[in-house]
C-alpha cells in the first residue's frame, strides 16, 4: 500500500508552507505500509519556539485555504516545542531543533520511503546543522572561546 494521491497532495502543500516561513531539514515518509493509522509523516524544524508557532499557524492555513482541511487534533501549542498536527492522512510534526535531535524521528521511519517534495522544501535540508554551528561560532566569539 502506498500513501493515496490526496496524502500527497496534503504533503506537498504543508512541505511548501514549512519551507515558506524557514523550517528546517522538511522531510516526509510514506508510513501507509507500517501504520494504519496514517499514510504519512511530515518532519520539520525551527531553531525557536515562536518560529515553531510560525510554521504551523501557516501549514495550518494552507492547508485550509487551498485545500479545505483542518486537522482533527493539534496538540503540543502550550510550549511550541514540538507540535503535532493530525489531519487523519497525514500527521504534521514541527519540532524545536533541539526535540528533533533529541526524538530523532527519521531514524524510527528510516526504513520507509521519503516522499517527493518541493524544491523549496529540499533545499532546508541540512539548515538546522547550518544553524547550529552558526550560533556555536556566536557563542564562541561572545565567551571569547577561540576557535
Amino acid at each position: 500500500m502506498t500513501a493515496t494521491d490526496r496524502s500527497l497532495e496534503l504533503i506537498t502543500t504543508a512541505a511548501q508552507a514549512a519551507a515558506d516561513k524557514l523550517a528546517h531539514d522538511v522531510i516526509a515518509y510514506d508510513v501507509s505500509d507500517v501504520l494504519s493509522i496514517t499514510d504519512a509523516f511530515l518532519l520539520a524544524s525551527a531553531p525557536n519556539d515562536r518560529q515553531v508557532k510560525s510554521i504551523v499557524d501557516e501549514i495550518e492555513e494552507r492547508l485550509s485555504k487551498e485545500l479545505g482541511v483542518k486537522p482533527v487534533r493539534r496538540e503540543g501549542d502550550r510550549e511550541a516545542r514540538w507540535i503535532l498536527l493530525d489531519y487523519v492522512d497525514i500527521v504534521v510534526h514541527v519540532q524545536h531543533s533541539e526535540e528533533r535531535v533529541f526524538y530523532a524521528l527519521e531514524r524510527l521511519w528510516k526504513d520507509c520511503p521519503e516522499l517527493e517534495l518541493p524544491a523549496d522544501a529540499k533545499a532546508t535540508r541540512g539548515k538546522g546543522e547550518e544553524h547550529a554551528k552558526l550560533r556555536a561560532e556566536e557563542d564562541a566569539a561572545e565567551f571569547g572561546d577561540p576557535r
